[in-house]
């Protein structure tokens, strides 16, 4: 798995996903999986601060300099999370759906344990839509 953090207006995201696709194919690696990041800013926030994770199909990451700030996992694991789905309209739901997990997160008196992810996804029969998760405790 890889990852990268990127600082960006949220309306310009998908420049931060193209970019860090960039990236890894400049250096030779291939794409296994959907894309999924973690909002560690406020949403509301003018600049959104994201880390973006793209899981890879390579093992050895000797190719990757550092100054390209891409960090590798081996795995990536949250336990005890919230989600919602949100099917359509992904960018006018996103801040609603997220406003939704803070206030049940309050309601409940849980303790927000990881960052927001957000992970893009498509169904069996090909309809995308997008699951928002937040550990908790």
């Amino acid at each position: 798995m890889a990852s990268k953090y990127y600082n960006f207006l949220p309306e310009e995201i998908h420049l931060a996903f193209r970019d860090f696709d960039r990236i890894l194919s400049k250096y030779g690696f291939n794409v296994a999986d959907t894309m999924f990041f973690s909002i560690i800013s406020d949403p509301t926030a003018s600049v959104m601060t994201a880390e973006i994770f793209r899981p890879i199909e390579e093992s050895d990451f000797s190719a990757m300099p550092t100054s390209e700030g891409v960090n590798f996992r081996s795995y990536f694991s949250v336990d005890g999370m919230l989600m919602t789905r949100i099917m359509d309209q992904f960018d006018e739901l996103s801040q609603v759906k997220y406003w939704e997990l803070v206030k049940h997160i309050q309601e409940k008196d849980f303790t927000q344990s990881s960052p927001i992810f957000v992970e893009y996804k498509r169904s069996h029969s090909g309809v995308a839509y997008v699951e928002m998760s937040v550990g908790v405790r």
